[in-house]
Parts: C-alpha cells; sequence; structure tokens
C-alpha cells in the first residue's frame, strides 16, 4: 500500500490556555507564576493535544490509525511509534487565557529499511497560532518501527560504569524523572502511549527497561534550563531529537553551553549515556 496520498492532509484544532491548565502545567515542573501571565515556552505541547475516544484508541494508547479520509497518520503496519524530533520556531509568547487554534499538516512521509527492521517516518508541520497570532511553528518527525521480539534485549541497557562528565558545559541541573511526574505529564498533553504509565506493556510488549521518559517533557525540561541562564522567553528557534530512551527513576543529567552563533542543549543517563541532543537560537 502507497502512503503517498497522506501527504498534504490537513487537521484542525482549537483549545484555550486557561487558567486551570497553566497552573496544572507550572505545579508540574515547580514553576512559579509568571508576572505578567506570559507562559513559558513549550506550553505549546499541552495545547490542541488529542482528543480521540478511548473506543477509537490502538493497544499502545495512541489513536488508532487505518485508511479512511479520517485517519490523519497513515496507518503503517509497524506498531511502535516514538516522536523522534522536532525543529520549533517561537515567533510570539503565548499568554494566560490565549485563544489557541492549530493547524496541522502532513509535510512527508518515507519508508526504508533499518538496522533493527522497517522503518516509516512522517513529518507533521503544526501552526499554533494564540488570539489570531502565529506564535509557534514546529516541525515534528515521527517514526514507526516493527514490534519488538518477546525475547529482545531490553532498552536501553543497564547503567554502566562511566559518569557523566559535566566539564565543558556552561550550565548543568540533575533531576530524577519520577512516575509521577511521567502521570502528571502524559495528563498535561492527554498522551495516552503505554509505554510512560504502563510498567508491564513497557517491558513485555515494547522491550523496555523501565518507564520511557517523554521526547517532549525532555525537551520542555531543556528550554527550562535555557529560560533560567537566558531569561524567559528568549529563544526564537529550538531543536531537539532523541537518541537513547531515559528511563523513569534514573538520574538525568541536562546540560547547556554556548557555542558560535547558537547553544547547544543535552540530555545524558547518569553513566554518560547521551538521550536528547538539542541546539537553540536567540
Amino acid at each position: 500500500m502507497s502512503f503517498g496520498a497522506w501527504i498534504g492532509r490537513e487537521q484542525a484544532a482549537s483549545d484555550r490556555l486557561d487558567e486551570g491548565l497553566a497552573t496544572r502545567w507550572l505545579a508540574t515542573f515547580d514553576l512559579p507564576r509568571p508576572h505578567p501571565a506570559i507562559m513559558p515556552q513549550g506550553i505549546h505541547f499541552a495545547l490542541c493535544t488529542p482528543d480521540a475516544p478511548t473506543a477509537q484508541l490502538g493497544e499502545d494508547g495512541h489513536p488508532a490509525r487505518d485508511d479512511s479520509a479520517v485517519s490523519f497518520l497513515p496507518p503503517f503496519p509497524m506498531p511502535r511509534r516514538m516522536w523522534a524530533s522536532s525543529t520549533i520556531a517561537f515567533n510570539a509568547p503565548i499568554a494566560i487565557g490565549a485563544v489557541i487554534e492549530r493547524t496541522s499538516r502532513i509535510a512527508s512521509v518515507s519508508e526504508k529499511e533499518g538496522g533493527s527492521g522497517r522503518l516509516a517516518f512522517v513529518d507533521v508541520e503544526h501552526h499554533t497560532r494564540a488570539n489570531g497570532t502565529l506564535s509557534v511553528i514546529e516541525t515534528q518527525t515521527l517514526v514507526y518501527r516493527e514490534a519488538a521480539a518477546p525475547d529482545a534485549p531490553l532498552s536501553p541497557p543497564p547503567p554502566g560504569e562511566g559518569l557523566f562528565d559535566a566539564a565543558g558545559w556552561d550550565a548543568h541541573r540533575v533531576l530524577t524523572p519520577d512516575p509521577r511526574l511521567l502521570f502528571r505529564y502524559s495528563a498535561l498533553t492527554f498522551n495516552t502511549h503505554r509505554i510512560h504509565y504502563d510498567a508491564p506493556y513497557a517491558k513485555d510488549i515494547e522491550r523496555y527497561r523501565g518507564l520511557i521518559v517523554h521526547g517532549p517533557l525532555i525537551a520542555s525540561l531543556l528550554l527550562q534550563l535555557a529560560a533560567s541562564e537566558l531569561g524567559a522567553n528568549r529563544l526564537c528557534k529550538f531543536r531537539f531529537r532523541g537518541l537513547s530512551p531515559a528511563v523513569a527513576g534514573e538520574p538525568l543529567h541536562l546540560a547547556m553551553r554556548e557555542s558560535e552563533e547558537r547553544y547547544d542543549l543535552a540530555a545524558f543517563a547518569d553513566d554518560g549515556r547521551q538521550v536528547t541532543q538539542a541546539s537553540a537560537a536567540l
């Protein structure tokens, strides 16, 4: 089956950044209420979230896909889905109370054979407007993979003997994302992917060593690190890419340094294994 017909398919959603959502986001990250009431960068991840009925969810918790005209994403036969990367342009901040409109478009679809089997890639372009102003443009890359073999080695491997070295980084923060943080972030983003809250499913079906920290959750933490160093809502561009899974309950090192015409950001496991690669510009 060819999935080229999905290129150009669009979807529209609306929302409102009300007081309740703003308060829950800030509480999740232990952040104070901003004055003026402009939310931190990354709040767009919790706006215009998926609203498929529970009866229309797949086994993994994501909305089921089929070949109908209303299925926004292509029905690849590969069941495992991963948010691989995003390129984000921040055009204007988003205030508490703003009316949100988002249009999403399938920009590209491709398939290839990888070392772990067949892979499929989808680029989705999101345009988010707040009170009519184009605030965030994001191109999100999704990757679909084949089912894991029942006896596949658990991923990522157990922590090694190495240690993360903060030398060479201008800023460094360490925290341990636990299941409570993952649950709250799943609730904020209405993300029902079971790898973030269902430990038996994550281990037995997807063959992860534990609950997996959301890619955009790590990105949100890196955005907050940048804000603490550079000031709130200072970034105009931000890119992040997942390199390796981060496991709940294990220390996560967030790091940032200034480089030529940009800032490099990253997340590492305690043994130095890099989890996320990111960059930003003012």
